[in-house]
């Protein structure tokens, strides 16, 4: 039985071999192979709507902003979050440094986590030049591990509010603060 293995074995790596010939340059060359899991998607840009003071802008901020969320989750990757973030904004730090602790990339969530905002409302401008304002959000099922070795913890499909306020910097909104409701 153990030859049979060993033989299996064999035609296994030789097939490896073989394959990892396929698909080459325009003279046979060997492409180098890409490492999938380890291939981070590039952070969402601010769509053009989303750019200025109107209110129109700050609804597409927000769907942005949720965006950068979902990357950061995605991702371990705060930076594009935080730079999107008013430098005081607690919420936006205390988001951040759960993803970049828990995030798909690195085990600690899988299944429907993305948020997703179904409508922006109550923009309100206050007298700061802040917008106050909230946002519907829905989530999938999902399941969060702190680390490798926890017991997983699974969060049901759920819909929610963001509180959020937005503050003007360099001609475009930013978030000064969100607040984060349990799911």
């Amino acid at each position: 039985m153990s030859v049979r293995l060993v033989g299996w074995a064999a035609v296994f790596a030789s097939v490896v071999v073989l394959l990892g010939g396929c698909g080459g340059g325009a003279r046979g060359e060997v492409s180098p192979s890409r490492d999938l899991a380890s291939a981070t998607p590039a952070a969402p840009e601010r769509p053009v709507a989303a750019y200025g003071l109107s209110l129109a802008a700050a609804d597409q901020f927000v769907r942005h902003y949720v965006d950068l969320m979902n990357y950061a989750s995605q991702t371990g990757d705060s930076g594009p979050l935080l730079a999107a973030s008013d430098a005081g904004c607690v919420g936006c730090k205390q988001y951040a440094d759960i993803a970049v602790r828990t995030n798909a990339s690195n085990g600690g969530l899988s299944g429907d986590y993305r948020e997703r905002v179904s409508d922006v409302s109550e923009l309100v401008r206050r007298s700061n030049g802040r917008l106050r304002g909230s946002a519907a959000v829905t989530v999938g099922r999902y399941t969060t591990k702190d680390s490798p070795a926890a017991a997983p913890v699974v969060s049901k499909a759920a819909r929610y509010t963001e509180q959020v306020v937005l503050s003007p910097s360099k001609g475009n909104w930013v978030m000064f603060e969100i607040e984060l409701e349990e799911r």
